[in-house]
C-alpha cells in the first residue's frame, strides 16, 4: 500500500499518516497541527470546554504542533469559556436534597438506639444482682462451715416451750399424791405385796373390787380451771373402770382403766400403766373420789394420782 493523490479527497481519503510517506510529504503533507496532515483537511477535534451553551461555536486557535496550548485560566480561577450547566438558563434542574432525619414524626426513621441502651442497662443490672447473690451466699456457707454461732435460733432452738416441756412442768408444779396418802372406804386397804408400783415404798390400793370401795383425795388448787386428772393402776390384762366425783358430782363418763399396753399376762407386776380424765376444780379445795359402784369393773390396783 502506497500513499497518494487519486483525484478530488474527501475527509474520509485524508491519510492522517502521509507526512511519513515520500510521496504524501511530495504532496504537500505536513506533521499534524490540529487536523490532518494534509492542506485544507476537515477539523473534527474540539477542546474540552471550547463551546458554550446556549451560544454558537467559536473558532479557536489551535496551537502549533509541540507546543503546549494556552490555559483559560489561571490554576483555581474559573475558565472564562466553561460554566457549570445549571448556571443557564435551560440547564439540568438542580436535584432536590434529601431531607435528614431530625427525630421528628415524619419521615423516615433511624434505629431504635433509645431500646438497645435499656436493654444493655437491665443485662448488666442482672448480672450485678446476681453476683451480689451469690456473694451473700458464699458468706453465708463460710459464716456456717466455720462454726460461728447464729443469731437466728433454730427451730430446736425456739423460745417457745414444747408441749413436753409445758407438761412437765405442770406436772411438777401441780400436786401429786402416793396411795399411803390417800383416804380410803369400803373394804379398800393398802398393801405392798405386788412389785412395780410407783408410789413411795411401793405401797398401793388394793380390795377396790369391792361394790361401795372408795379412793379420795382431797387437793389444795391455787387457779381455777379445766384439768386432767391421772391415775396409776395395774389390772390382771383385762379392762377395768370405776366412777369418778368431782366434789361432790358424779362425772358422766367412768374413769376408763383399760388394757392399754395390750398385755395377755394376768401377773399384775408386769401391767403397771396410768390413764386420765378431765375434771374441772375451783380455787382452793376440792375432793376428787374414785368408787366402785353398780355396773363398774374395779378389779385394779391403784398407787398414785397426780394433777396436768
Amino acid at each position: 500500500m502506497t500513499s497518494g493523490n487519486n483525484g478530488a479527497s474527501t475527509p474520509e481519503d485524508d491519510d492522517p499518516f502521509g507526512y511519513l510517506y515520500a510521496d504524501g510529504q511530495a504532496n504537500g503533507a505536513q506533521p499534524p497541527s490540529g487536523g490532518y496532515g494534509y492542506p485544507n483537511s476537515v477539523n473534527r477535534v474540539r477542546s474540552v470546554g471550547q463551546r458554550q451553551y446556549g451560544q454558537p461555536a467559536q473558532p479557536q486557535q489551535t496551537a502549533a504542533y509541540g507546543q503546549i496550548p494556552q490555559q483559560q485560566g489561571a490554576h483555581g480561577q474559573p475558565s472564562a469559556h466553561y460554566a457549570a450547566p445549571e448556571t443557564f438558563p435551560g440547564g439540568p434542574p438542580t436535584a432536590p436534597q434529601q431531607p435528614r432525619y431530625s427525630g421528628g414524626g415524619g419521615g423516615r426513621r433511624g434505629p431504635n438506639t433509645k431500646g438497645l441502651l435499656i436493654g444493655a442497662i437491665a443485662v448488666v443490672a442482672a448480672v450485678v444482682i446476681g453476683i451480689g447473690v451469690a456473694m451473700l451466699g458464699g458468706d453465708s456457707s463460710d459464716d456456717k462451715a466455720g462454726g460461728d454461732a447464729s443469731t437466728t435460733p433454730s427451730t430446736s432452738q425456739s423460745s417457745e416451750p414444747s408441749q413436753s416441756a409445758s407438761a412437765s412442768a405442770a406436772s411438777t408444779d401441780l400436786p401429786k399424791t402416793d396411795a399411803k396418802d390417800l383416804q380410803l372406804g369400803g373394804g379398800a386397804t393398802k398393801a405392798s405385796d405386788v412389785e412395780g408400783a410407783k408410789a413411795d415404798g411401793g405401797v398401793y390400793v388394793t380390795g377396790f373390787n369391792n361394790v361401795g370401795a372408795s379412793i379420795t383425795w382431797t387437793v389444795d388448787i391455787q387457779k381455777a380451771g379445766s384439768y386432767r386428772l391421772y391415775v396409776q393402776y395395774s389390772i390382771p390384762a383385762v379392762d377395768a373402770n370405776a366412777t369418778l366425783t368431782v366434789n361432790g358430782k358424779p362425772n358422766q363418763q367412768p374413769l376408763g382403766m383399760k388394757n392399754f399396753i395390750k398385755s395377755s399376762d394376768t401377773d399384775l407386776a408386769k401391767n403397771w400403766q396410768s390413764t386420765w380424765a378431765p375434771v374441772k376444780l375451783t380455787k382452793g379445795s376440792n375432793t376428787l373420789t374414785l368408787s366402785c359402784g353398780q355396773g363398774n369393773q374395779c378389779n385394779a390396783l391403784v398407787d398414785q394420782l397426780w394433777l396436768q
